[in-house]
């Protein structure tokens, strides 16, 4: 267990939840009743920012787990890190206009893909050292 990456986790759970706080605050002050999910457009951009986030963190909890696991705790908080502060660029861009999401949307998920590559190549190198 690495505490970094334990870090990371809580940091990027943090970061979703403030996200998600930012939906039900702008559904409050736009009076979008639940479950109506339009009726104004800083609205659907803060819902749809929540719900990439929720999709991309599908992807980047276990990747970055297991290439913790099976490459470097040291490079995948690095990583982490990386995507995060990406989400962040994300929401804020996306907060202001759509197209100001994509440099945001495409560092976290090269940082996404990269841990996913990374810990294949970590678990068949593992698993071709043990003879599987």
């Amino acid at each position: 267990m690495s505490p970094g990456t334990s870090l990371i986790t809580v940091l990027a759970l943090i970061v979703y939840f403030g996200i998600t706080v930012n939906v039900s605050r702008t559904r409050v002050k736009f009076k979008i009743l639940a479950p109506q999910i339009s009726g104004n457009p800083y609205f659907e951009r803060s819902l749809r920012i929540q719900q990439n986030t929720v999709e991309q963190l599908i992807l980047f909890l276990p990747s970055l787990w297991l290439f913790s696991s099976f490459v470097s705790p040291v490079w995948a908080n690095v990583i982490g890190i990386v995507w995060i502060i990406s989400r962040i660029v994300y929401a804020f861009g996306y907060y202001q206009a759509p197209e100001k999401r994509t440099v945001g949307f495409a560092i976290s998920a090269l940082m996404i893909l990269i841990l996913l590559i990374g810990s294949l190549v970590g678990i068949i190198l593992t698993l071709v050292k043990t003879g599987f």
